[in-house]
């Protein structure tokens, strides 16, 4: 009889330290997530102000729509090459089923913050700047971050090489 418990211990322990490292990879990928989307935010930020202070000061649409389109660039390759670099699939056909995923999530992302932004001002007619930007910047960047990360981890990052050579190594 007491061998039993002794078992049932031992046993437990590599179940906790599997739990404890996958803890410690979802700890990095938030954290290089964020490092990465803070680093995007920056450059969506700088290329905008610098095209309507240059070559587009009568376009505020068209200069948005151009830093977006660089920001998601490089948030893509930093999140594929740094953040979900044991995930990512490699191969011509699998890399652009990424890309296509990662816009696609990224296009969802924005409107979850258009969501936001959209209840806040027309709805509950909240229509100040500082009610617009808490709700868009604010609330609707946490939203739409968390879904983002949610769906790059379970959707777009997703190598089935990968996901069999970590149940092995486990």
């Amino acid at each position: 009889m007491p061998s039993a418990p002794r078992e049932a211990l031992a046993s437990a322990e590599p179940a906790r330290s599997t739990r404890v490292a996958r803890l410690v990879v979802l700890g990095r990928q938030l954290v290089t997530f964020g490092s990465i989307g803070a680093v995007c935010f920056v450059i969506d930020l700088g290329i905008y102000n610098l095209l309507r202070a240059t070559v587009m000061p009568d376009a505020p649409i068209a200069a948005k729509i151009v830093s977006a389109v660089v920001s998601t660039a490089v948030a893509w390759i930093g999140n594929r090459f740094i953040t979900f670099r044991a995930e990512r699939q490699s191969g011509r056909r699998e890399t652009l089923r990424e890309g296509l995923l990662f816009a696609a999530t990224n296009l969802v992302g924005l409107g979850i913050a258009a969501a936001c932004l959209f209840v806040s001002h027309y709805v509950l007619g909240f229509t100040s700047t500082l009610a617009d930007n808490v709700a868009g910047n604010g609330v609707g960047l946490v939203l739409g971050t968390a879904f983002r990360f949610a769906a790059y981890k379970a959707l777009v990052f997703r190598s089935t090489d990968a996901r069999r050579t970590k149940e092995l190594a486990e």
